[in-house]
């Protein structure tokens, strides 16, 4: 099971959550089978919606921090003296 299918059983199904997105059950659809990505408009709700369960960088693991650079760790600055 992927995150997105994982997402959905969350949800209570692939309807539910295209409904809850406001996308069509096909477009939820496309994305489980990887015919095309989670749009980024989607994924924070997606996020939401499972609180959690599924993040934004489950759902776009190769571009999430062009997309939430706020989200990508922090190094800690080495204090020189």
């Amino acid at each position: 099971m992927n995150q997105l299918q994982s997402a959905c059983a969350i949800a209570g199904g692939q309807a539910a959550l295209s409904r809850q997105l406001g996308v069509t059950a096909a477009a939820v659809n496309q994305w489980i089978k990887g015919l095309r990505p989670v749009p980024p408009r989607h994924c924070v709700s997606i996020e939401l919606a499972t609180k959690g369960a599924v993040t934004r960088q489950d759902l776009r693991p190769n571009d999430w921090q062009l997309i939430w650079p706020e989200l990508t760790p922090k190094q800690k600055e080495v204090a020189h003296g």
